[in-house]
């Protein structure tokens, strides 16, 4: 086996970007079934669909669609209020 190795000469893996990281991650069974269920229709694995549907969403700046801040906030009482409640 050789001492040194001269890698002067080499060139950058093409394929870098492509490499991809182990995440643990929680998911509703709905969500799960959803994607499996869409994953037998397109052929792909479902692990494959799930990353290309975030790639994608990352890729447009698509967000989220569910309550804005502002109804959030209206939907629940101010803190002050609750403390009142709780104090009662």
């Amino acid at each position: 086996m050789r001492r040194s190795c001269d890698f002067s000469k080499g060139i950058e893996n093409p394929y870098a970007k492509r490499l991809k990281k182990r995440l643990t991650i929680r998911l509703d069974t709905d969500t799960i079934s959803y994607f499996q269920g869409l994953s037998k229709e397109l052929g792909l694995p479902y692990q494959t669909l799930m990353n290309r549907y975030l790639r994608d969403c990352a890729a447009t700046g698509r967000r989220p669609q569910w309550a804005s801040d502002e109804e959030r906030r209206s939907s629940k009482p101010p803190k002050r209020a609750r403390q009142q409640r709780r104090a009662a």
